[in-house]
């Protein structure tokens, strides 16, 4: 049995705490993460066709997602504020869903990772997209977001299985 890992966001009383990374060595840290938003096909095809009544849905989606990276410390309470170097969202449509596939690279060179960072672009993108087209679909999902890759920083490489 694999020994349980010790959670570094609380003290010896269990009371939730900011980590201190200030003793660690700045190393470029990059996440990835993903997530999907399923639709109907005719909500799909509407968005593809650039028809949503409140514009250019996946344009906005990517902005929100990189917003949404570098104000994670704003959201998340016990994150840091990194200087995030480099914020990547892409959104591919999948038509067996139907709906899209949205991913977000987060880089900085830092002294603690960026997966929440990731995390965070990704799910923002997500509900955005949900948000410009719940007119047309109340009954969309958002599933599936999760740490894709991480590289970098003391824990090393990580890769999730498909």
């Amino acid at each position: 049995m694999a020994r349980a890992a010790k959670l570094t966001h609380l003290a010896r009383g269990g009371e939730a705490r900011m980590v201190d990374v200030s003793a660690k060595d700045k190393t470029e840290r990059v996440a990835t993460a993903e997530g999907l938003v399923v639709m109907s096909k005719a909500t799909l095809d509407l968005v593809l066709a650039g028809n949503a009544k409140k514009g250019d849905v996946l344009g906005a989606a990517r902005i929100a997602g990189i917003m949404a990276a570098k104000r994670t410390a704003e959201l998340i309470p016990l994150c840091h504020p990194l200087p995030v170097s480099q914020v990547a969202v892409d959104i591919l449509p999948e038509l067996t869903l139907p709906g899209f596939r949205v991913s977000a690279t987060v880089k900085v060179t830092g002294q603690t990772g960026v997966e929440m960072e990731a995390l965070t672009a990704v799910s923002v993108a997500c509900l955005t997209i949900y948000d410009m087209v719940k007119a047309a679909e109340r009954g969309m999902r958002i599933e599936g977001i999760r740490l894709i890759e991480k590289r970098g920083g003391k824990s090393g490489h990580y890769r999730a299985r498909a």
